[in-house]
């Protein structure tokens, strides 16, 4: 046992490991080392390079977080962790992330679907504050150093000096913490995972989230770079959560994939497919029923967003009154490509106009434009987007201040937990908050 001097000296100057050199990895490591100057803080790093996802998001723009500033409307934003966000967005949330760049001279902005990126519009921007504030702070990096696992001390083996962890690292060598921070992004097998799992912890299964689908259709082949911006896409028939898919599974989460919600936003049609922010927003809601699926399924989709079969039949009936052929583009929301490519596949001919229209043709298109069917047959990863759904259980995790229930101590952040968010930011904003939480926590503060 610790006497009472000794712990009081490692609570005001603990040393902190931070295994994973990422967005939630820096801003743990920069909130711990300025909240607490004593503390020894150490960032691990696998690779050589770090923020690899900062770079590449946004296109290299990084999307900082959302314009969203109610904590209950952020959280929804989220497929898998939305109940545990809450309460901790009401701690640390988009306004105060944007105030802690504006501290350090980085300013952000907002765009017009919500989106926030740096001034600069260069990832690199962000990055550079991260690499500063640290070295300001005194944060020790390691990169190249990999960690295999991480274990407690045998109780024969605890003396007053010693830590509270044992680190091991890849080139065989061990390292002592105090406290440590898993935010090495998505979990995937590998013996870290072992010992957090030989530590008690429960790993809900990967499944990759925000991707693309990948389709052969004549509908859509040759209109790559084509999009519409406010589609409606959604899943054809129910998905059940099979129950073998979940770390433990509970009724209400498998309710929630019986009638899939549909998603609204641009669609992107792609040489591959589709993707945009609808498809990828669908892909995230629906991670699990889809991997279960092996990537084939059925989705309906409304070019038109919102439009019902009554308003279309509607202006159908007008223009019928006129003299113009079906072939000329009537919805500016519709590239008028993909306008020729529906009218052609149902079976119009060019010169055909509206007035002499037959019913049944009529009926086939408003079923095109409205409910077209499309089989997905697999997905394509989005380099920049990106994200793992599954990892450590949210109800081992405190997430007052991110630190595990089941061993003091020892505290997670970003990616490896069982949470995502849809894309726009919010998967970001989900670690700067888990990261600013457990700083606090691991400095004492």
């Amino acid at each position: 046992m610790l006497s009472e001097t000794h712990s009081a000296t490692r609570s005001n100057s603990p040393s902190i490991a931070i295994i994973g050199g990422g967005a939630a990895g820096y801003f743990a490591a920069i909130t711990a080392a300025e909240a607490n100057p004593k503390a020894k803080v150490t960032i691990y790093e696998q690779s050589k390079r770090t923020l690899t996802k900062v770079k590449l998001s946004g296109g290299g723009r990084c999307n900082v977080t959302h314009q969203c500033f109610d904590p209950a409307k952020l959280a929804q934003n989220y497929p898998r962790g939305a109940r545990e966000l809450r309460g901790a967005f009401h701690r640390w949330q988009p306004q105060d992330t944007i105030n802690w760049f504006a501290e350090r001279g980085v300013q952000i902005k907002a765009e017009a679907d919500g989106r926030m990126f740096p001034t600069t519009d260069d990832s690199q921007t962000i990055i550079n504050c991260f690499h500063d504030a640290a070295q300001a702070a005194g944060v020790e990096l390691r990169k190249e150093s990999a960690v295999k696992r991480i274990t407690l001390p045998r109780c024969s083996d605890t003396k007053a000096n010693q830590s509270s962890f044992i680190v091991h690292l890849s080139d065989d060598t061990q390292m002592s913490a105090d406290k440590v921070l898993i935010a090495t992004g998505s979990l995937k097998a590998s013996a870290l995972t072992h010992s957090l799992e030989a530590l008690g912890h429960t790993i809900a299964p990967l499944a990759p989230s925000l991707f693309a689908f990948n389709l052969a259709d004549k509908r859509t082949q040759g209109l790559a770079g084509l999009s519409v911006q406010n589609a409606s896409v959604s899943l054809v028939g129910p998905l059940l959560l099979s129950r073998s898919s979940q770390a433990k599974p509970d009724a209400k989460a498998v309710s929630r994939q019986l009638k899939p919600e549909p998603q609204t936003g641009p669609i992107l049609i792609t040489h591959r497919g589709l993707s945009g922010p609808a498809i990828l927003r669908l892909s995230a809601w629906q991670a699990r029923p889809l991997q279960e699926k092996n990537y084939h399924f059925e989705v309906s989709i409304n070019w038109l967003g919102t439009v019902s079969e009554n308003q279309l039949r509607e202006k159908f009936a007008r223009l019928r009154k006129g003299k113009t052929q079906v072939k000329s583009k009537v919805f500016e929301q519709i590239p008028r490509r993909l306008w020729e490519r529906l009218v052609e596949v149902v079976g119009i001919s060019e010169d055909q106009k509206w007035a002499q229209l037959p019913k049944d043709r009529e009926a086939t298109l408003i079923n095109e434009l409205i409910d077209g069917r499309y089989s997905v047959q697999g997905k394509t990863t989005n380099k920049d987007e990106f994200v793992t759904c599954g990892g450590v259980s949210l109800k081992e995790v405190n997430f007052k201040n991110m630190e595990s229930k089941l061993v003091p101590g020892l505290y997670f952040a970003g990616e490896c937990l069982d949470i995502d968010g849809i894309t726009g930011g919010f998967n970001f904003q989900a670690a700067w908050t888990g990261g600013r939480l457990a700083g606090l926590a691991m400095a004492g503060a």
